[in-house]
């Protein structure tokens, strides 16, 4: 209990720069050795070493260039973790919500309303649960969310710095729950793709 109120205490993490919301992102998932003994402190130092070692000056560059620090790198990655597991269609997911920031469009992430919600087993999103009012919830405030919903891999935050850019506004899943999207461009053409999906849903009997 004490090594986790240590973590979660804005004073504690204040030196690192950090605070309980943004926490997360200096926690890049690895392989670390830790003597059982460590303290929260050590614990931290450590974890704090291998993020700058990540973060070079390269990576923050490419940051920079798209308006984001390394803070929203982390948040939108992990945004994009929850929305495909496929390494391969991490940046162009990510390119979707970078081109719905730029033009100023709600992110309306399915994922951050899941977060928002603490409901883990939620397969489909409907209309009532975009209502929650929860910073998370990005159906109803715009710009990201205050810190992480997960813990995004080094190779999602990598995609986000090096993604192609396309004019991809929408997405949504292949009906043939191959873990893949269909991406579009106009709102009619993902409301197709949407409609195919959500009659893979109920053919299938997910219904929640």
């Amino acid at each position: 209990v004490g090594f986790l109120n240590y973590l979660t205490s804005n004073d504690s993490l204040k030196p690192y720069g950090f605070t309980s919301t943004t926490i997360p992102c200096m926690l890049l998932p690895n392989t670390y050795e830790f003597y059982w003994t460590a303290s929260p402190k050590k614990f931290l130092n450590k974890m704090q070493k291998a993020y700058k070692n990540y973060w070079t000056e390269e990576r923050v560059s490419k940051a920079n260039v798209q308006k984001l620090n390394p803070i929203q790198v982390c948040i939108l990655a992990s945004i994009s973790q929850k929305e495909t597991a496929k390494k391969d269609e991490a940046g162009k997911v990510a390119g979707v919500y970078m081109n719905r920031l730029r033009i100023g469009m709600a992110l309306q992430a399915d994922p951050t309303v899941k977060f928002a919600l603490q409901d883990k087993s939620l397969k489909r999103i409907r209309s009532k649960h975009t209502q929650i009012d929860s910073p998370y919830n990005t159906y109803k405030y715009p710009g990201l969310p205050p810190g992480p919903i997960d813990l995004p891999q080094a190779y999602v935050q990598n995609a986000i710095l090096n993604y192609k850019a396309h004019k991809y506004l929408y997405f949504c899943a292949k009906e043939d729950f191959s873990g893949y999207h269909n991406f579009a461009k106009s709102y009619d053409t993902h409301m197709i793709n949407a409609r195919k999906y959500q009659k893979a849903l109920n053919e299938n009997k997910i219904y929640r």
